[in-house]
Formats: C-alpha cells, structure tokens, sequence
C-alpha cells in the first residue's frame, strides 16, 4: 500500500486531498494543529489512516514528523499544504510576520525534513502547494504573494540540490488560484473553484509527478498574461479580489 503524508489536512484543500487518497486506497498521514478534527479524519478511515498534532510554526515540528513517519511505517509522497494569507491594504505587522512565520520558517521547517527522509532512504516525492499570488507582488496581500514567491523559487532551489546529489526525489509545485476554503472568509473572490475540484487535479498532477501544476485553465492563462505584464504596469493595476 503506497503511503502519503499531508500537513494540513484538517481543512480546505489538504482534507479534501486526503479523502481522495483514502478512497483510491492510500495509506494517509494526516497532520494539523487541531486534535480534534485529526480525530475525525482518523474514525472516517480506521486502519487506514494515521495521525500527528503538528504546529509548522514550532521548531519541534520536524521531530513530530518523524513520529508520524514511524507510525506509517515510512513514506512515498509528503504533501504540504499548510499555509496562510490575508489582504492586508494597511500593512498590519502582525498579518505580516505571521505569514512568513508559516509559509517561510514553517514551509522550510517541514519540507527539510522530508527532502533528509527522502534522501536517507534513496527515493521519494514532494508536493507542496503554493499559488499563483507567487507570480507576481500583489499590493493588497504583499507577505503572502511574496512568500509564495519564495516558495516557488526554494522548490527550484531543492529539485537543482536533488539533481546535484544525484538523488531521486520527485518535486511537485502546486498553484492554485482561489479556492472556496475557510482562508478565503467570503464569497466574493473572482473564479473562485471548489475543494472537491482542486483536490482531484492535484493528486492527478502529484501522480502524473508535473514540475509545476496550475490548477485550473483559466488560471493558467490569466498567469501566462501576468507574466507578459511589464513592471511598469504592473504596479499601476489594482490587483484585489473586489
């Protein structure tokens, strides 16, 4: 039985994620900070899946992980997909420096420790979803889009040290646009795509182990003309969600 762990996963896209994989027969490791919805993922699936309170932002999170590992009994694919972000027009620091805390500190924290499994037992895949606010500085959210960013170039970095090191490590970055989760507290976000849609292409591009995956098409061309963009236009383009 092929084996995941995805961090994450008591909401939004990384639950929906794990529902895919226990029903095409995965083992699932299934990670968060609330005990309590872990716990019901876990009666959902009993002998199928395993689970682990875990907090990206503490620096034991890494030794969390390697339990859960151990209860698994290993791991083929680690999903991250714990992640934060908000507009911030007024620039709270607070908004700020709690974003980076997760989507920097936190997203190092955990995909290093899955990129050392990986390379001490000579083989694996990493996914991690990112997004598309990573193509560009968005002025309404600018720790998020420039954490995601970083997020996209730490993955380049990774797969480049993979290859270096001759090792066989699979790296999958997921971009989704915007999805209907409990990040996004109302409805009035453009294009906005369902879980349940977002999941199935995810674990389709995780299988098909894609670089890169925009989910869906029409976020795929509205990133292809975002890059045709030049800077000084860019900047002046009220790009927001209302």
């Amino acid at each position: 039985m092929k084996k995941i762990i995805i961090i994450g996963a008591t909401s939004g896209i990384g639950l929906e994620v794990a529902r895919c994989y226990l029903k095409d027969g995965w083992q699932v490791g299934v990670a968060g900070r609330r005990e309590e919805e872990l716990e019901k993922i876990r009666l959902s699936a009993p002998g199928q899946v395993c689970t682990q309170t875990i907090d990206v932002t503490r620096e034991d999170a890494p030794f969390s992980l390697e339990q859960l590992i151990t209860k698994m009994g290993g791991m083929d694919v680690f999903l991250l997909s714990s992640g934060i972000g908000k507009q911030n027009l007024s620039l709270q620091p607070d908004i700020e420096l709690q974003t980076a805390a997760t989507n920097v500190s936190g997203f190092i924290r955990m995909v290093n420790a899955a990129y050392h499994y990986f390379e001490q037992h000579g083989k694996g895949h990493i996914a991690v979803i990112s997004s598309i606010a990573g193509t560009k500085g968005l002025g309404s959210a600018p720790a998020y889009s420039a954490t995601k960013r970083f997020q996209n170039t730490y993955i380049d970095a990774l797969d480049q040290l993979a290859h270096m090191k001759k090792l066989n490590i699979s790296f999958t970055d997921i971009r989704p646009g915007f999805v209907a989760t409990p990040l996004l507290k109302d409805d009035k976000y453009p294009l906005l795509m369902h879980t349940s849609q977002v999941a199935s292409q995810i674990v389709k591009a995780i299988s098909r182990r894609k670089r890169v995956a925009i989910i869906d098409w029409r976020y795929q061309l509205i990133v292809f003309f975002w890059k045709l963009i030049p800077g000084w236009l860019w900047v002046r383009l009220p790009v927001r969600n209302q």
